[in-house]
């Protein structure tokens, strides 16, 4: 089969082409290259394009046929988005509307997008459905809540096909340690703490200790890349109904403090940090956790990386290398 990734260079992009390509497809990828970095170059057709240059985008498009498209292509620093809105909305809202417009121009369909569960905002329930209202409390998560109202507003308008995967944490790095995470600025918990103990700098900054959690740090639910990446393979089968707007929550339905995490940093590591307790950061809900049931049963997915100390071992094997 032949796909498109959309974004194929970044951290879950690169994961979803390298299983793509252990299962014997067809590869394009689009990427601007603005924050990833291409891997299997050879065994790929690579092109640079930026989603909001719609006449290179169309062009591009005309001259393929693909049977589904993988879009990660998004900036998704939340911080970030709150202090620069307008970037974020033409990179991740105009440049999705742009590929969303260019697929039904040449009769393309299938689109699996890369969603997010800061749709939700500050959650009512423990355990969160994706029945739960989206309420996004920053604008990363505002950005992906428009898009998939537009996915299914275009979904009954003109019959397009979509499923919206809305990620929990992504952790963790293929477990052969040739590609990893690696965020220019890093933001995320698990691999902000690896590099510092790669430098050899063992502070580690918590923002917020007074949250209602069981030891005042955030809980957050992590996921292992891979796992998230074959649940977008067992997606494709859906695509074979008549209609599919659909959408579902990928986790592990288990919550880990920051604390937490750390501690299991410094049991993979065996290096002893200190913590270094800062202010609260704006948009950062207290609990995160999934309710998966849905894809469960649906899709028959169940994620193959349940032990939180295996998750953190394959992202540091893949960060302690050398070159990285």
């Amino acid at each position: 089969m032949k796909f498109l990734v959309t974004g194929g260079a970044g951290y879950i992009g690169s994961h979803m082409v390298k299983f793509l390509l252990s299962k014997n497809h067809e590869v394009t990828v689009f990427d601007n290259l603005s924050t990833g970095k291409l891997i299997n170059k050879n065994k790929i057709n690579f092109i640079k394009v930026n989603l909001l240059n719609r006449k290179k985008l169309d062009q591009l498009m005309s001259k393929k046929k693909f049977d589904a498209v993988f879009h990660f292509a998004a900036l998704s620093i939340v911080n970030e988005s709150e202090k620069k809105p307008r970037k974020y909305y033409m990179n991740n809202v105009l440049g999705t509307k742009n590929l969303i417009n260019s697929m039904i121009k040449y009769k393309l369909n299938n689109l699996i997008f890369s969603s997010s569960a800061s749709v939700y905002g500050a959650p009512k329930t423990k355990k969160i459905l994706e029945t739960h209202q989206m309420k996004p409390i920053s604008e990363y998560g505002k950005n992906k809540k428009e898009i998939e109202k537009i996915l299914a507003q275009i979904g009954k308008k003109k019959n397009f096909k979509s499923i919206s995967f809305r990620y929990f944490n992504a952790a963790g790095a293929d477990e052969s340690a040739k590609i990893g995470e690696n965020h220019k600025p890093e933001t995320h918990l698990i691999p902000k703490i690896l590099n510092s103990i790669k430098r050899k700098q063992k502070k580690v900054y918590i923002y917020g200790n007074s949250y209602k959690t069981i030891d005042g740090t955030c809980v957050r639910d992590y996921i292992h890349v891979n796992d998230i990446v074959r649940a977008h393979y067992y997606g494709l089968k859906k695509f074979r109904q008549k209609k599919c707007i659909l959408n579902y929550n990928i986790g592990s339905g288990k919550g880990y403090s920051v604390l937490e995490i750390i501690n299991g940093i410094e049991k993979v590591t065996r290096v002893k940090l200190k913590i270094i307790y800062k202010k609260k950061r704006k948009g950062d809900p207290p609990i995160l956790v999934a309710d998966c049931k849905k894809i469960f049963k649906d899709l028959r997915w169940k994620p193959k990386y349940k032990n939180i100390d295996k998750i953190l071992l394959t992202a540091w094997q893949w960060h302690k290398k050398p070159f990285i």
